[in-house]
């Protein structure tokens, strides 16, 4: 058994001139991505592995992540402007020992993908996490197996 979870980067600025690449997090974002991490490490969520889009705001929500679970990160390309396909090349480039694989990535293909996996229909805002269930033990499985529902949170879980 396997586990997914997918993870929109948090409140990013747009600051004048500059390239979307390059656009970093604003203050909020940079609160509220370990609020999420400590939220899921509070409620005993492991995360073996975590692989972000090189854009700033997603690597920079990563990272906050990355601190608060203790564990290093990578980046892929294919994780900014993602596709299905996109997504399904980097679960499949998993190590088969990673049993719980966190992807940080954007709107609109963050949540496009995370729609074609359940019938759980959900729109990630930023620092949303979604999770789902993968029946398989290789990574190279994940397509044709059976995937369950876990668990969506936001902001807003930790934020009243």
């Amino acid at each position: 058994m396997k586990t997914l979870l997918l993870v929109r980067h948090s409140k990013s600025d747009w600051p004048e001139d500059m390239d979307d690449f390059d656009r970093p997090l604003t203050e909020l974002g940079r609160t509220n991505a370990p609020k999420m991490a400590e939220f899921l490490r509070f409620n005993n969520i492991d995360i073996d592995s975590f692989v972000t889009s090189p854009a700033v705001r997603a690597k920079q929500t990563c990272e906050l992540f990355s601190q608060v679970y203790g564990k290093d990160y990578s980046t892929k390309e294919k994780l900014y402007r993602p596709s299905e396909e996109n997504f399904l090349s980097v679960i499949f480039d998993t190590d088969d020992s990673v049993n719980s694989l966190a992807l940080f990535s954007h709107n609109n293909g963050i949540s496009n993908f995370a729609n074609s996996l359940s019938d759980e229909i959900v729109n990630l805002p930023t620092s949303g996490v979604v999770a789902y269930e993968i029946d398989c033990d290789k990574w190279s499985d994940f397509e044709m197996a059976k995937k369950k529902f876990l668990y969506f949170y936001s902001p807003k879980n930790f934020n009243q």
